[in-house]
């Protein structure tokens, strides 16, 4: 006879989720100033290196700039501001 298991989610219940439209997409990255920003996931770090590597020698007329925010899962506003005001289009990079 088998056993009924029970099993309880520890992440509790999910916030409602409201969506938000997406930011305008540039007609092209040229000149333009990009933010790679590092979320502080397992090997983000490395994955953002090589994408800068990658900018380096596929678009050249891109400037990368690599950026972490202060903490995990934490709003950074410094962090949001500079990149509003220095960048054109951030990446964030999640990790592998």
């Amino acid at each position: 006879m088998s056993k009924k298991l029970i099993v309880h989610n520890p992440q509790g219940y999910p916030p409602t989720i409201t969506g938000k439209q997406l930011a305008p997409r540039p007609e092209s990255l040229d000149g333009k100033v990009l933010f790679l920003v590092d979320c502080l996931f397992d090997n983000s770090d490395n994955f953002m290196a090589q994408l800068q590597e990658w900018f380096s020698a596929n678009l050249p007329r891109v400037t990368t700039k690599t950026i972490k925010p202060y903490g995990s899962w934490v709003e950074d506003p410094e962090m949001q501001a500079r990149i509003v005001a220095e960048g054109d289009a951030a990446i964030l990079g999640i990790g592998l």
